[in-house]
C-alpha cells in the first residue's frame, strides 16, 4: 500500500460559526469511516500560523508574522491505500465534509522499502 497526504490551505476553509458543528460532525464521520476501513493513518487540523516558529540549518529560530502571500498548511490527512485512485476518492470525501478543495499527494518510499 501507499501512503497519501490529503491536505487544504488555511484561509480556504471558511465556515461560519452556525455551520461549524456541522462541518465537524462530517469530518469526524469521514474519518471514522477511513478507521474502519483500515486505511487511516493520522491527520489534524492546524493552529493558526500566528504561532509558528522556523528553525534555519544553523539552529537559529525566528518567530515572526506569517510572509504574505505565502500558503500555509491549514490541516491534513494521511491514508494508506492501494492505489491512487482510492486517495482521491479519500479527498472527495475529505473535501465535501470541510467544504473546501483538498490536495493529494503520494509520500515517497520508506528507507525500508527502497
Amino acid at each position: 500500500m501507499t501512503k497519501y497526504l490529503i491536505s487544504f490551505d488555511e484561509g480556504t476553509m471558511r465556515i461560519s460559526e452556525e455551520d461549524l458543528p456541522a462541518v465537524t460532525e462530517a469530518s469526524v464521520t469521514v474519518v471514522r469511516a477511513a478507521m474502519d476501513a483500515g486505511v487511516w493513518v493520522f491527520g489534524g487540523g492546524l493552529t493558526p500560523r500566528q504561532g509558528t516558529s522556523v528553525v534555519a540549518t544553523d539552529g537559529t529560530v525566528t518567530d515572526a508574522p506569517p510572509a504574505a502571500g505565502k500558503q500555509y498548511l491549514g490541516g491534513f490527512s494521511i491514508v494508506d491505500v492501494p492505489t491512487r485512485e482510492e486517495a482521491l476518492e479519500w479527498a472527495a470525501k475529505i473535501a465535501v465534509a470541510c467544504r473546501c478543495a483538498q490536495e493529494v499527494r503520494e509520500f515517497m518510499p520508506e528507507p525500508d522499502d527502497l
